[in-house]
């Protein structure tokens, strides 16, 4: 009897290698496939940073919401509430089925009163608080930059208080090294405990400043909970800011033909890869963004393209499904 139900373990065992890429995969179990990824069991759940559609997010909130979740989206990262209460917006997602994760915050908003910045966040349902930007003098190498070290600590431990965790968002400006040798973001999360500060690493701006994004994310396994997927496309010389891109900067030319965010496998990020690391590094949400649109498509256009493909790869990953990039348009 023993022997009979080891045969059997391992014939279903050599059938599912089968169905799920072996050389006698068939249709059905592609389809097979397909269903298991539908139930998340080919990788990590997939939210949405909502100021990659902020202009939609302000003429029609919840219908917006609604459509990210028809595209396929389990959760949303928050930049702003516009005009709507926590608690509205709490019972917006539950209504629609989506995970409110986390919230880009100003530092400003956060320092002017964080008690309320977390309470409002809790409220709301969110795990993570993120700084998503610090202006000049808060970067390595400017006057404020340990000030801003010391700020980050203290709100921390009052979000670790209130069972929130704290999260930094990069650029690539905090690649610039400081006095120790150290990037100024690595100077950053050695100066302030993993308990009080997570990453929330955005590999646009990991690759941007020169770094292989999948090594740097390893780099921080454990203390990554959230990952920003984010691809863009250069060609020839960067010329300008462009940061002008995304709205900051406002002296700048806006007009960049060097530089442009693109829809995941649009660009030059390695999308496969990144997941993979994302996995090891024990991450719990990949958030996708795309700060401005691009190749002709609209906001929602580009963020359907961006999950289609991240659907695509991971049926790929476990399921070996082929993903074209047709869709792709590499003329600026």
């Amino acid at each position: 009897m023993k022997k009979f139900s080891m045969f059997m373990m391992l014939s279903c065992l050599v059938m599912t290698f089968i169905s799920c890429g072996g050389s006698g995969a068939t249709k059905s179990a592609d389809a097979q496939c397909e269903k298991q990824c539908e139930a998340k069991e080919c990788g990590l759940p997939v939210g949405l940073q909502l100021y990659s559609v902020r202009d939609d997010m302000a003429k029609d909130f919840k219908g917006t919401l609604q459509k990210v979740k028809e595209m396929g989206y389990d959760g949303v990262e928050f930049a702003g509430l516009f005009g709507n209460t926590p608690e509205q917006v709490k019972a917006m997602c539950a209504e629609i089925g989506l995970n409110p994760i986390s919230a880009h915050v100003p530092l400003a908003d956060m320092l002017a009163d964080t008690d309320k910045v977390i309470a409002d966040y809790k409220a709301l349902g969110c795990k993570y608080i993120v700084v998503p930007y610090v202006t000049e003098e808060r970067r390595p190498g400017g006057e404020l930059f340990m000030q801003m070290i010391e700020e980050i600590r203290t709100i921390g431990q009052k979000a670790k208080d209130a069972g929130l965790v704290l999260l930094y968002h990069n650029h690539d400006f905090e690649f610039k090294k400081v006095e120790n040798g150290e990037f100024g973001l690595d100077f950053l999360y050695s100066s302030v405990a993993a308990d009080l500060l997570q990453t929330e690493l955005d590999e646009c701006w990991v690759k941007y400043a020169g770094q292989d994004p999948a090594a740097y994310l390893q780099k921080y396994a454990g203390r990554a909970p959230v990952v920003h997927f984010k691809d863009y496309y250069v060609e020839g010389e960067q010329v300008g800011d462009p940061y002008a891109l995304i709205g900051l900067n406002e002296d700048e030319k806006k007009s960049n033909t060097a530089f442009e965010f693109r829809p995941l496998g649009c660009g030059v990020q390695n999308i496969p890869e990144l997941l993979k690391a994302a996995e090891a590094a024990g991450s719990q949400w990949i958030i996708i963004e795309q700060d401005q649109p691009s190749m002709g498509k609209s906001p929602m256009e580009c963020v359907a393209m961006s999950m289609e493909y991240m659907k695509k790869v991971k049926e790929n990953k476990n399921c070996a499904h082929d993903h074209s990039k047709e869709d792709c348009d590499h003329k600026h």
